[in-house]
C-alpha cells in the first residue's frame, strides 16, 4: 500500500508546472510540423514557422513558450487504498506546488490569476489559487494531469444546451468562425456531450488532454458516433479555412476530441473547448517511491527551421508618420524598430478614465505605437521575459479614444479588431498589425531594453517602454480599413470548399 508524502507531492506538482512551461507535447509539435509541411497558405505557413522556432527556444532556453504562462489546472485520480503522510489538503498542496513553480527565480511564470473577479480584481501574485478537481478511484497510486490554460484559449469556451434532435456538426460550425483567431490556432478542439453542464464541461477540458492521434483514427475508422463526430468535425472545421492565427490556410485544427455522457431524455448539453497553439499539459503517477520524474523530451523532435525575413520592410517606430503608414496593406510583413508603448486591459482602462476626465497622461502617446502586452519577468541576463501578444479585441472599446484624444499611430496585438475598432482605425488612417501569438519567446529576443513609464502597481499590466530591433509583425488592418482577418478565410474558405456559415 503506497504512502503519499506531502513534500513529494508538492515537488512534483512544482516540477510539472515547471516542465510544462517549456516543453510542448511532442505529439503537438510533430502534429504542428506535418501541417506546417501540408500548408499552402503563405501567411499560415510563416506563423506555423514562428510558433515552431519558438517552441524549440523555449525548449532549449527553459523558458516559457508564451508570455500567458495561464491558469493552473489539476486533475487528480486518488487510489481508495492510498494513505497519506500529509498536514495539509490536496488542494492546499496543489496550491503549494503551483506557488513554487510560478516564483521559481530560474524560470519565474507570469502571475495572471487575479483575486475579486468582479471587484478589486487584486493579483494574487503566485498564481494560486489552481483549479482542483480530485476523483476517487481504485488502487493505491496517486496519477496528476496538470494543465496550464492560457485566458485566450478559455475565455472562447463555449457551452450549449441543444435540444436533443439538435445538429452539434452545426452548432460548432456556427460558434468556431465567432471564435476567430483569439485562441491562437491551431490546436485543438475539445467536446463534452451529454451528463449535466458542468459535466459537459470537465470531459471536454480533460478530453484536451489526451494525444494527438486523429490520423490513426483517419487510418482504421470510426469505430461508435463519437470517432465520427471527431472525423467529420476535424474535416469541416478545417474547411472553414481560418487557418493558423486566423490568417487564412488549410489548417485551423490539428485535433477534435469528443467525449460523451449519458444525459437526461430533454436534454442534450454541449461544451466546446479549444487548446491553443500554447498547449501545455502532462500526467505523472506518484506510488510513494518519491517525487515524480520528468524526463525531458528529445530536441531531435523539433524541427530545425529559419524564418525567412527576405519579404518583409524594416520599419523605424522612432519619426514615424501617418503618410509612411498609409502605404501599408494588410498582410504585409514588418521588422519594427524603435521604441515601442505597452498596454493591456488595465492600463487602458486608467488611460481612458484620465482622458474622460480631462487629465494630462502619463505617457505621450501621439504618433507612437502600443503593444498588447503583459511579459513575464526578466530571470538572468534578460532584458524581458517572454512576450508575446494578447488578444486585441477586450482593447476594442478603448481604439476610439486612444487614437482620437491620445493621437495613438499603430497598435500591436494578436488575432482580429471588431467592426467599430476598424472604422475607427480607418476613419484615423492608422494602423493594426498583428505578432503571432505562441511566440512569446521568440518575439522577447526581439525587445533589447525595457522599462516602466507608467502605473508600476499594474504589475505585468503596468505600461513599459520596449527598445526592439527587427520585431516580425504582419499588417492586419492598414489605414484603408482592410482586414485580413477577414480576407484570409474567405479566400481559402473558397479554396477549400463552400461550407455555409451561420452565426446562432
Amino acid at each position: 500500500m503506497a504512502t503519499i508524502k506531502q513534500g513529494d507531492f508538492i515537488q512534483s506538482v512544482a516540477d510539472a508546472f515547471q516542465f510544462i512551461s517549456y516543453y510542448h507535447p511532442v505529439d503537438y509539435i510533430k502534429g504542428l510540423y506535418e501541417a506546417y509541411q501540408r500548408e499552402q497558405s503563405p501567411a499560415a505557413k510563416d506563423a506555423m514557422a514562428q510558433i515552431l522556432v519558438n517552441s524549440r527556444m523555449a525548449a532549449e532556453g527553459h523558458r516559457p513558450i508564451c508570455q500567458d504562462t495561464g491558469i493552473a489546472i489539476a486533475f487528480i485520480k486518488v487510489g481508495m487504498d492510498v494513505r497519506w503522510d500529509v498536514k495539509l489538503t490536496i488542494e492546499d498542496m496543489v496550491n503549494e506546488g503551483v506557488r513554487r513553480a510560478y516564483l521559481d527565480p530560474d524560470n519565474k511564470l507570469r502571475a495572471s490569476v487575479l483575486a475579486d473577479p468582479d471587484g478589486k480584481r487584486t493579483n494574487t501574485r503566485d498564481n494560486t489559487p489552481a483549479v482542483t478537481h480530485v476523483q476517487l478511484v481504485p488502487g493505491d497510486k496517486v496519477e496528476v494531469t496538470v494543465a496550464a490554460k492560457g485566458g485566450g484559449s478559455e475565455n472562447k469556451s463555449k457551452f450549449a444546451m441543444l435540444l436533443p434532435n439538435d445538429s452539434i456538426v452545426d452548432w460548432v460550425l456556427s460558434q468556431v468562425p465567432v471564435m476567430g483567431a483569439d485562441w491562437c490556432p491551431p490546436g485543438i478542439l475539445s467536446l463534452g456531450i451529454g451528463g449535466t453542464p458542468e459535466k459537459a464541461m470537465l470531459m471536454a477540458k480533460w478530453a484536451m488532454m489526451e494525444p494527438i492521434n486523429i490520423h490513426e483514427l483517419q487510418a482504421r475508422g470510426p469505430a461508435n458516433r463519437a470517432e465520427q463526430l471527431r472525423l467529420e468535425l476535424y474535416e469541416k472545421v478545417n474547411a472553414l479555412g481560418i487557418g493558423a492565427q486566423g490568417l487564412g490556410g488549410l489548417t485551423t485544427v490539428l485535433d477534435v476530441k469528443v467525449v460523451d455522457y449519458p444525459t437526461h431524455a430533454a436534454s442534450k448539453p454541449v461544451a466546446l473547448l479549444p487548446n491553443c497553439a500554447a498547449t501545455r499539459h502532462v500526467h505523472f503517477t506518484l506510488d510513494g517511491r518519491g517525487p515524480a520524474h520528468f524526463e525531458p523530451p528529445s530536441l531531435d523532435d523539433w524541427p530545425k527551421l529559419a524564418l525567412d525575413l527576405a519579404t518583409s520592410r524594416r520599419v523605424n517606430l522612432d519619426g514615424i508618420t501617418r503618410e509612411e503608414v498609409s502605404t501599408w496593406k494588410a498582410g504585409d510583413r514588418l521588422l519594427l524598430s524603435g521604441k515601442l508603448l505597452t498596454g493591456r486591459d488595465a492600463a487602458h482602462k486608467r488611460l481612458t478614465e484620465m482622458l474622460a476626465r480631462g487629465e494630462k497622461l502619463p505617457v505621450d502617446f501621439k504618433d507612437r505605437f502600443i503593444y498588447y502586452v503583459g511579459p513575464v519577468d526578466p530571470v538572468r541576463d534578460e532584458v524581458v521575459g517572454p512576450a508575446g501578444p494578447t488578444t486585441s479585441s477586450r482593447m476594442d472599446r478603448y481604439v476610439e479614444p486612444m487614437l482620437t484624444q491620445a493621437g495613438l499611430l499603430g497598435m500591436v496585438g494578436k488575432s482580429e479588431r471588431g467592426p467599430a475598432a476598424i472604422e475607427s482605425i480607418k476613419k484615423h488612417r492608422a494602423v493594426y498589425c498583428i505578432a503571432v501569438g505562441g511566440a512569446a519567446y521568440l518575439v522577447s529576443k526581439a525587445i533589447r531594453a525595457s522599462r516602466v513609464v507608467a502605473f508600476p502597481e499594474l504589475g505585468m499590466e503596468a505600461i513599459y517602454e520596449f527598445e526592439v530591433k527587427d520585431m516580425p509583425v504582419t499588417v492586419a488592418v492598414d489605414s484603408g480599413g482592410n482586414a485580413v482577418h477577414k480576407s484570409g478565410p474567405a479566400e481559402w474558405r473558397a479554396r477549400i470548399g463552400k461550407i455555409p456559415v451561420t452565426v446562432v
